[in-house]
């Protein structure tokens, strides 16, 4: 039987120093974080809904805050977080099918999700601009 005190000082499984990150691992780690994400957004929503259901003044109130550059901001981060994890999830509905699986899939459609999700959010907001005529 092998002596268990013997040997080299190191872990027991893989650790993340072990591993180079690769951008699937990076997206899978980005797609929990965005699920997170859309709590505290989903959040901020429903106080928007809740404020137009108080009234004006309240209303007022609260599109001042979420209008500011700051609030813009959080918006825009929501808007980004929604596009990359339902982009996310029709990858993981697309593996769901069996198919995507060798290495070379998987990292076009982990960039494509990346890009895409920027791109949604840029037309998004840009359609949101053009409809409320500030540009």
């Amino acid at each position: 039987m092998a002596d268990a005190k013997g040997g080299a000082a190191r872990p027991l499984s893989p650790h993340l120093r072990i591993y180079k990150p690769t951008i699937t691992m990076v997206m899978s780690i980005v797609h929990r974080v965005t699920g997170s994400a859309l709590y505290v957004g989903t959040v901020l929503l429903a106080w928007w809904l809740i404020a137009i259901a108080q009234g004006e003044k309240y209303y007022t109130f609260v599109n001042g805050v979420l209008g500011s550059p700051i609030g813009k901001l959080i918006l825009i981060g929501y808007t980004w977080a929604l596009m990359h994890h339902m982009l996310g999830g029709l990858r993981h509905l697309y593996w769901d099918t069996g198919r995507g699986f060798n290495i070379s899939s998987m990292n076009r459609m982990a960039w494509a999700s990346l890009v895409g999700s920027v791109l949604l959010t840029a037309i998004v907001w840009g359609i949101g601009l053009k409809l409320r005529g500030a540009f």
